[in-house]
């Protein structure tokens, strides 16, 4: 692999800076070369937020270019629908089935049948697996990067992410961290 080009998007307390510090944590375990960035936005709660990140042999810039995204990995369904106009004929797309309506929000419904037009979708219900599963949707991130590993979607192996883990997240959050990603990788 030469290169790996990765859009991380959601909203603010979702966890998108940790998911980028783990993914990169990963990447650099796994040997690559890493280059990342964090685009806030309006990252209070609720806000959107956007995090770039491209890994392998030889990375020179943070920001994946338009079109170029291997993956656009959203934790929110609209903000996926925004970002999939920097998608090429090549990316897929990794998408939490978390709505946060806002004033003049699209219907969900709407959404998804825009998201359903789109190549590569894995539509997954990670908030609302973690939530009844682990008592804690705030863990769908690491779900979802489970169920990307496992599905080959990221090329990044297991072992590398929960090392990253242990780098990563404070010792009193790891088991679960660890369980949610474990839990995304079995697929259940």
């Amino acid at each position: 692999m030469e290169e790996f080009n990765l859009i991380l998007t959601g909203v603010g307390g979702q966890g998108i800076i940790t998911l980028l510090q783990i993914i990169d944590q990963a990447a650099l375990v796994a040997g690559f070369e890493v280059r990342s960035s964090e685009l806030h936005g309006l990252s209070q709660r609720g806000g959107g937020v956007e995090a770039h990140i491209r890994f392998g042999k030889k990375i020179n810039s943070p920001m994946v270019s338009f079109g170029q995204a291997d993956l656009i990995f959203a934790l929110e369904i609209t903000e996926a629908l925004r970002e999939s106009v920097k998608a090429g004929k090549q990316t897929k797309f990794l998408v939490n089935d978390y709505y946060l309506p806002f004033t003049n929000s699209p219907i969900k419904e709407e959404v998804i049948e825009k998201l359903k037009l789109l190549n590569s979708l894995y539509l997954v219900p990670a908030s609302q697996i973690c939530k009844d599963k682990l008592q804690n949707e705030l863990v769908c991130t690491l779900y979802l990067l489970g169920f990307a590993v496992f599905k080959e979607i990221i090329p990044l192996k297991k072992e590398s992410v929960l090392e990253a883990i242990k780098n990563v997240v404070p010792e009193k959050y790891q088991d679960l961290n660890i369980k949610a990603f474990e839990l995304g990788y079995a697929n259940k």
